[in-house]
């Protein structure tokens, strides 16, 4: 057992419908959610500033996060296009729910002396919507009747989100229904007077970036994603039945999750680059190729060629941005921390693509 945490020391939607806050919430229709709930606390409390009984707890929370919502958009731009993707739409989701909570927060003016648009300002519900978003522990609570049926699942919890991630780590992490307590056991050794780390999730750098704002360093998790639709690039412009396997593919989910890893190419990327190489006359044995059947030795190979071209314009692409991104930090025309974590990510991510490329040339030298 590494920690035990009382339900009572949780912050959770509870908390918040006890506090002074709770006559607001319940009259407030439709009904707001568990998470704008906790958002709102977590500002009108730090707002109390020496007044709140969460003070200490607010006192050891970053006064700024480095996910992507919070990075500047020319930084973001510099970040892999999935990565990238999906920074653009997390940013447009907070920044719709900050405008739809705007009325809830008018109605709060009773509660303080300064204007509320001043309190609840984007940028206090940017640092409260990362404090939730990356620090919240999973735990299902019974449903509000004064809140919407958004899933209730979000509690935070202090002190134990000091806890910092490591991939090398196994650890249990759950609510204890008997003793009452969110407890975390771990299955990994400790040695006296060193840090001792739990473990977020499976998860690649760019997932652990956009969710908590890091990269792991050395992380086995990591891998480089390749989009479904790059894939067509790399398909000779003779091949008439091109729309066809892409069509086939994309039917059965082979343009999701691709990827390169420390390995290689993903069995899901490999296969469907197989699929993509068949030649005319062998395109109706592309079920044997999603089946993992070797289908010929020019298939296996054409498929190797075509692997290490995507791995090298993905090599060819990542030292171009690490160039850049080493002339805007001598520039000093964007925050260098953010500029850092960019270059973190995509250094790891040359590595991993480095380690492809010899695999997949071994391989390709094995081939008859």
């Amino acid at each position: 057992m590494i920690i035990s945490l009382p339900e009572s020391c949780l912050l959770t939607t509870n908390t918040v419908i006890r506090s002074s806050l709770g006559p607001y919430m319940k009259k407030w229709k439709p009904p707001p959610s568990p998470l704008l709930a906790l958002c709102t606390f977590l500002i009108s409390e730090r707002h109390a500033g020496g007044q709140s009984l969460w003070k200490s707890y607010l006192d050891i929370l970053p006064k700024s996060y480095t996910c992507p919502v919070c990075l500047e958009p020319d930084v973001v731009d510099l970040l892999p296009q999935p990565l990238k993707a999906k920074a653009e739409e997390q940013r447009a989701d907070v920044q719709d729910f900050f405008a739809s909570s705007r009325a809830f927060f008018s109605t709060l003016q009773p509660l303080f002396v300064e204007p509320v648009d001043g309190i609840f300002s984007y940028s206090a519900f940017l640092w409260a919507w990362c404090t939730v978003n990356t620090r919240a522990v999973y735990l299902r609570s019974t449903r509000q009747e004064c809140l919407s049926a958004e899933p209730d699942t979000c509690a935070l919890a202090p002190y134990l989100d000091l806890l910092n991630h490591s991939p090398h780590v196994q650890v249990k992490a759950a609510f204890n229904e008997k003793t009452g307590c969110y407890e975390i056991r771990t299955a990994s050794r400790c040695r006296k007077h060193e840090q001792v780390f739990i473990c977020y999730g499976p998860y690649d750098n760019q997932r652990l970036l956009l969710e908590y704002g890091f990269v792991s360093v050395c992380n086995p998790h990591a891998c480089v994603p390749v989009p479904g639709e790059t894939l067509v690039k790399y398909l000779p412009a003779a091949d008439k039945q091109a729309h066809k396997k892409m069509s086939i593919l994309k039917d059965r989910g082979f343009t999701e999750n691709l990827t390169f890893g420390w390995d290689g190419p993903s069995w899901r990327l490999f296969t469907a680059l197989k699929l993509l190489c068949l030649e005319a006359e062998k395109f109706m044995s592309w079920k044997k190729v999603l089946l993992g059947e070797v289908i010929s030795d020019t298939n296996e190979k054409t498929s190797l060629g075509m692997a290490q071209r995507i791995c090298s314009d993905f090599i060819e692409e990542t030292q171009a941005v690490l160039r850049k991104v080493s002339d805007l930090k001598e520039g000093k025309t964007l925050p260098t921390h953010q500029l850092s974590l960019v270059e973190a990510l995509r250094m790891e991510e040359l590595r991993i693509l480095q380690a492809s490329a010899e695999i997949v040339s071994s391989s390709r030298a094995r081939c008859p």
